[in-house]
């Protein structure tokens, strides 16, 4: 049994040999990456990705890291293809075969339905002689590298090279695309992903819920739009505009002779404020900084719609 001390230096060994492999893979990215990415994108059919034993888990991600970020795309199994799943793959698709090998059999059925039916088809392999290499369209050959496994049998470096790959595929489309925060909100609604890219429209309070005071209006009335609102703050406006809030802090800074002044004697003017299409997260970060926890959220000419409170911020999951 070998120490701790050996052990850690032997996977310290293997990151580095999968490390040292990225980097040769972007030193000399294949000479078909970029025109795959055009025919992907030229294509009005889904990428069809697929791969079995540990390029199949490979496959699967390449597969639903696209299909998150804007690109129609799925996984086949190669064996369920071999059963009839080779209908899923439509004329106008392009498929992406993954084999380190370039020789997995399992794939043999899907490399014939293309080449029958004049299906574009591009494959990954570290073999550029392998039989997927010569039947393919468009090559995407993995640099020279050594297996991290100590005996040098286990897929990891290749995995790992080809892992990498497909994520640059994904971010080329992307790029190619425009493909923005936005549309990244659009396929991940759910989660903690799904609320930091939330905007503060989705969350907010409607403009109906907001306490709104004039600036001449007497303190004892202010207290009780504060007290209705639930926010522990009251809007200041003239003519739908915002002049300034009146916080708790607000009150106890002016103590004195508090109930005989009104409301624009009392207020912080020019409030920090969001608009409906901040980031959540961006909202989060502002009150953080400016020690608050509500927002008045305005409109482009500074009009109240809407209040956003650093609770609802929490119990949407951006915190």
């Amino acid at each position: 049994m070998t120490n701790d001390v050996t052990t850690l230096a032997f996977t310290q060994a293997a990151m580095r040999l999968e490390a040292d492999a990225i980097y040769k893979l972007a030193d000399d990215m294949p000479a078909d990456f970029m025109p795959l990415i055009a025919r992907i994108l030229g294509t009005s059919g889904r990428l069809i990705v697929s791969g079995i034993g540990k390029s199949g888990h490979i496959a699967r991600k390449i597969a639903a890291t696209c299909m998150s970020t804007g690109t129609p795309c799925m996984y086949l199994h190669p064996a369920e293809a071999s059963h009839g799943d080779l209908g899923m793959i439509q004329r106008d698709d392009i498929c992406l075969l993954v084999s380190n090998s370039g020789e997995t059999r399992e794939l043999s059925d899907i490399i014939a339905y293309t080449r029958r039916f004049n299906i574009p088809m591009a494959a990954i392999s570290a073999k550029p002689d392998s039989t997927l290499m010569k039947s393919a369209d468009y090559k995407l050959v993995l640099p020279p590298f050594e297996e991290a496994c100590p005996m040098g049998l286990a897929p990891t470096t290749s995995t790992t090279v080809t892992l990498a790959l497909g994520d640059a595929i994904a971010i080329a489309l992307m790029v190619e695309r425009g493909f923005q925060a936005e549309d990244f909100q659009v396929f991940h609604p759910g989660g903690k992903l799904g609320a930091q890219l939330a905007r503060v429209g989705e969350i907010m309070h409607g403009a109906d819920t907001i306490p709104v005071v004039t600036a001449d209006m007497p303190m004892p009335e202010v207290l009780i739009a504060m007290t209705s609102g639930g926010f522990g703050v009251a809007c200041v406006t003239q003519n739908d505009t915002l002049l300034g809030i009146v916080t708790d802090g607000d009150l106890r800074r002016n103590m004195d002779d508090l109930m005989a002044r009104n409301a624009g004697e009392i207020a912080t003017l020019d409030p920090v404020t969001v608009q409906e299409d901040t980031l959540a997260v961006s909202a989060l970060a502002i009150m953080n900084d400016s020690k608050i926890t509500a927002l008045v959220v305005v409109d482009a000419e500074n009009h109240p719609v809407g209040m956003i409170h650093l609770h609802d911020l929490l119990r949407a999951g951006v915190a």
